[in-house]
């Protein structure tokens, strides 16, 4: 990480996908930063890159076993989920897959980022909080509720 002294910004190099970085951390692999009596605080820094989007929404999804949102993004670019999110899996399992082909497993207590270009299936019941751009992410919804309503 390096630091811009003209603008007193961060400046963050964020690793590709293609070098093998991942987009799911476990609570107890995070950095821990601060660990004092009664304060323990971690921080992934890297951790995806929301440039060029704007508001984010707050997302509280439930997910039976079983639930898989592909057949619902058929006719999206790629016929996949095109918004980024952020997130935090509160309980359940769920496999994500990517746009090449490779699947990714996040569970309860998994901190994580999925890129655009994804799809979402719950091998267990699965409690998550989503934080995604709300433009990109509504367009997904939205499509998602012409495909159930037929």
């Amino acid at each position: 990480m390096n630091f811009d002294y003209r603008s007193k910004k961060r400046i963050i190099e964020i690793p590709s996908m293609k070098e093998g970085t991942t987009m799911r951390i476990a609570k107890q692999d995070i950095p821990t930063i601060i660990n004092v009596p009664g304060a323990i605080a971690r921080q992934q820094i890297n951790f995806g890159d929301a440039t060029g989007f704007g508001m984010l929404s707050g997302e509280y999804f439930s997910l039976g076993s079983g639930t898989d949102i592909s057949p619902l993004l058929k006719g999206l670019e790629g016929d996949l989920c095109q918004a980024p999110h952020w997130g935090y899996v509160l309980e359940g399992s769920l496999v994500v897959t990517y746009a090449d082909g490779s699947e990714e497993r996040t569970s309860g207590g998994d901190l994580f980022y999925w890129p655009p270009g994804h799809s979402v299936r719950a091998e267990a019941y699965a409690e998550l909080i989503l934080f995604s751009p709300q433009h990109e992410h509504s367009h997904v919804m939205d499509h998602m509720l012409a495909k159930m309503a037929g």
